[in-house]
């Protein structure tokens, strides 16, 4: 919205520089965008046509005028006297005109300056309206009255210098869309008196107006028809209300459509004005009717829908209530009569009309918004004053006025409640005065000792955003400024932090982190194809994907049902910027599709908390919900370098990697892993392991089918994971607290064992039995060699581990060592059918 600052002036006398009133206006709550001055036009003077000669030229003829911009010295009658080339035909000798001299500045960066054109120089230029920057009229140039002073500044003589702000108003504002609702707010900035434009005029009674039917009276709640009779079709708007318009954004047309676009930037109100002669009959506002066609004012052929409301004659529709009129009652310059519209429309019904016919104007804009319901009458009036003024126009008798409002809202509000939000004091007389700058009027609330300190808020017709406590108390806190409430940490209750299983997911975090993984997050959107590209097989669960109402684009329409294939969207974008050795880590929700409920839940008010049994009904209906953890490796886990002088080649990621972050993330969490051989997609067949623990399946890892790594553009033998750490946390708390290691200061015994089992035998199973047999000395297992060979059998493996062993009281000896291992080993071949290697 853009507002002169000379007519906020008009408004609201004594206002200082706009540049302070901009900052009011952001420290009340308003996105000032800019501000700036126009209309200082330096340089161009008042000047007098003293002759002209007509030159002929292959292209157009021009005119050499002789301009005196100022008075004669005596002695030299030529002195001020400027030669200027000028195309316009509209002017004669003895006019006064605007002369813009060598050295000006023009509204668009156009500099004057003196040169040659048509065999003369030009020593200046004669402007037109356009060129000054008033309106855009540029058929001739701008003829000043006979008495302007000679040589006299044209911005002082037009009064052209001013100030526009450029203020976005937010659609809870919508009385913001006018000088009116912004030299409010600007004379409670600076505590100056308002005399309210838009307040409630005297009700014209004589005479019958024009006749109305409101036959939706839920759509338009109030509708003011007034008849203007004798206007001249030919009055030209004046100079200072089409710049005013110009400099508001809209364009000047004829004084008809100029008094109406001046009263709704003015006030706020939408006026729409109908040729009396066209109509026929009584004006009607109805819904559509199917069939029915209008041509509007812009000269489109519109077909109308059942929903949209019109207003009708007996011919049929004439307008799109609040949007635009029609051509068959169009303004002419043949107009003398006039019936003058000023209504409310309801902001949805006008809304949704414009949305529908894509058909968006100043009125359409302003109710959506919200126009005051009780602005019509005093609306109506003005713009009959401004009739009077620049058409010569008089209202007929009577007027039209059909008046279907509600009954004002109020709202029972506590004088405390401020304070209670608002984090400072805010004494009962300030909340009061607070109120009264909006508009409201404040009551008593009764005599009951309930009612100290409650008081009944009527919010005025102009803010119908006002309908609760919370609203009134935005606005009281928006008045004192929000810069004046204290800022202040929030006080944690004693004893309170992290959850355990918040703890156990960050130590998840932090563990991946220790293993060189790097976190990403990643957006939950995934296409329809993703199953596909993982090789997901029919029936997968992880098929059953959730579809988005509305997506953000409709390669995204879907909710995940995996972390997987984000990460792969993450390692391809940044494989694609030359980043190949990749580790990356994520925690976050994954979406399950649930069945359709039997019959539709009920969305809850926002006014009041939702139930407990509104909040089961909404929990049942929403998609399952569980958490993952997934990572995916791609190229050399181990870079290369030197070592001992020697060169080292890098080591590239492979399955082993994904089971140790897989294991790394159990081991933050205080469980271990059991590791089986399985087939899961997306991973290779023979290249899969299941995680599970306590006996239950945790998640997977290992190394990637190739069928999706050529899917997804991944590096060759790429690795990934996927657990779920709320399998894993439940295990955790199962178990309770890990006991504190125990630091032995006696030194270990290492043992190792070569164990051949069959090829099938997990190492899992194996190492468990190890495990058991060796009892509470054995320290650490670890599986160092795996052997496959003519040596072994064929089918057969053979499986090397390192056994530590340690005492917390005394030190090992060589046969207590011994008798473990040997403990340990008759316990694998009892459980594998495992041997001691030869």
């Amino acid at each position: 919205m853009l507002i002169l600052m000379s007519w906020l002036r008009e408004q609201v006398p004594g206002l200082p520089p706009a540049g302070a009133v901009a900052d009011a206006l952001i420290r009340a709550g308003f996105e000032v965008e800019g501000l700036e001055a126009v209309g200082g036009l330096g340089g161009v003077v008042v000047g007098e046509v003293l002759a002209i000669e007509e030159v002929a030229a292959k292209k157009k003829s021009v005119r050499w005028c002789q301009v005196r911009v100022t008075e004669a010295v005596a002695g030299d009658p030529e002195s001020g006297v400027r030669g200027i080339v000028c195309g316009a035909f509209n002017f004669e000798v003895g006019d006064r005109v605007a002369v813009a001299l060598p050295g000006a500045m023009l509204p668009g960066g156009f500099e004057i300056t003196a040169r040659k054109t048509y065999g003369h120089v030009s020593d200046g230029m004669i402007c037109s309206e356009r060129e000054l920057g008033i309106s855009d009229a540029h058929e001739g140039i701008l003829v000043l009255p006979p008495d302007a002073p000679l040589g006299a500044h044209v911005a002082e003589l037009l009064d052209l210098a001013d100030d526009v702000l450029d203020i976005s108003v937010t659609p809870d504002r919508g009385y913001g869309l006018s000088v009116r609702g912004i030299a409010r707010e600007a004379a409670t900035a600076f505590g100056l008196p308002f005399d309210d434009p838009g307040a409630p005029t005297a009700a014209v009674t004589a005479g019958d107006g024009y006749p109305v039917t409101v036959e939706d009276t839920a759509a338009c709640d109030r509708y003011v028809a007034r008849v203007i009779t004798g206007v001249d079709p030919a009055a030209v708007t004046p100079l200072r209300w089409a710049r005013r318009l110009t400099l508001s954004g809209m364009r000047p047309i004829s004084a008809a459509v100029d008094v109406t676009n001046a009263v709704m930037l003015g006030l706020g109100q939408p006026l729409h004005a109908f040729d009396k002669a066209t109509l026929t009959g009584a004006i009607v506002v109805r819904r559509a009717r199917a069939g029915e066609r209008l041509l509007t004012l812009d000269g489109v052929d519109r077909a109308l829908d059942p929903e949209d409301l019109v207003i009708a004659d007996d011919s049929g529709p004439i307008a799109l209530a609040g949007v635009m009129g029609g051509a068959s009652t169009e303004i002419s310059a043949a107009t003398t009569e006039i019936v003058l519209e000023a209504a409310h429309f309801d902001p949805l019904a006008v809304a949704r009309t414009a949305r529908r016919h894509r058909l968006f104007s100043e009125a359409s804009r302003r109710f959506e918004r919200g126009v005051d319901p009780a602005l019509a009458p005093a609306a109506a009036q003005e713009a009959i004053r401004l009739f009077g003024e620049l058409a010569g126009g008089q209202p007929a008798p009577g007027t039209t006025d059909v008046d279907n409002r509600p009954a004002p809202v109020t709202v029972r509000f506590p004088l405390s409640e401020p304070t209670r939000l608002g984090g400072r004091l805010y004494p009962d007389e300030v909340v009061r005065t607070r109120l009264a700058d909006v508009g409201c009027a404040v009551e008593p609330a009764g005599d009951a000792p309930a009612d100290d300190g409650v008081v009944v808020v009527t919010p005025p017709s102009w803010r119908q955003d006002l309908t609760r406590p919370a609203d009134l108390v935005e606005e009281v806190m928006r008045l004192e400024g929000f810069d004046t409430i204290p800022v202040t940490l929030p006080r944690l209750p004693a004893g309170r932090g992290l959850s355990e299983s918040q703890r156990l997911t960050r130590a998840i975090a932090r563990s991946l982190a220790y293993e060189g993984l790097t976190e990403v997050m990643t957006l939950p959107f995934v296409g329809a194809g993703v199953a596909d590209a993982l090789d997901l097989p029919a029936g997968d669960r992880r098929r059953a994907a959730v579809r988005i109402a509305n997506p953000i684009a409709e390669d995204a329409a879907y909710l995940r049902t995996s972390l997987l294939p984000g990460l792969f969207d993450a390692a391809v974008r940044n494989l694609g910027r030359g980043q190949a050795d990749l580790a990356l880590f994520e925690i976050g929700q994954v979406f399950r599709e649930l069945p359709a409920p039997a019959e539709p839940v009920a969305t809850p008010s926002v006014l009041d908390r939702p139930t407990d049994d509104e909040i089961t009904a909404l929990n049942a209906v929403l998609p399952e919900q569980p958490r993952r953890v997934a990572g995916v490796l791609t190229g050399l886990r181990e870079p290369a370098g030197v070592a001992g002088g020697a060169l080292t080649p890098g080591r590239p990621a492979d399955w082993a990697d994904a089971v140790a972050a897989a294991h790394a993330v159990a081991r933050a969490v205080g469980v271990e892993l059991t590791v089986t051989a399985d087939e899961h997609a997306p991973w290779h067949p023979g290249r899969c392991a299941a995680l599970h623990v306590d006996g239950e399946l945790a998640g997977h890892a290992g190394e990637l089918h190739p069928r999706v790594i050529a899917n997804l553009d991944l590096p060759a033998r790429t690795v990934a994971f996927e657990l779920s750490p709320d399998v894993l946390i439940a295990a955790a708390l199962r178990h309770g607290a890990a006991p504190a290691p125990v630091v032995s200061q006696y030194p270990p015994a290492d043992r190792d064992v070569a164990l051949v089992v069959d090829a099938a035998t997990p190492v899992a199973d194996v190492s468990t039995a190890l495990r058991d047999g060796a009892g509470d000395l054995l320290e650490s297992l670890t599986l160092f060699d795996v052997f496959e060979g003519a040596q072994v059998g064929a089918g057969r493996r053979s499986l090397a581990f390192g056994l530590r062993l340690r005492a917390t009281d005394r030190t090992l000896t060589a046969d207590e060592a011994n008798g473990v291992r040997d403990a340990a080993v008759a316990e694998a071949a009892r459980r594998t059918g495992a041997a001691l290697r030869a």
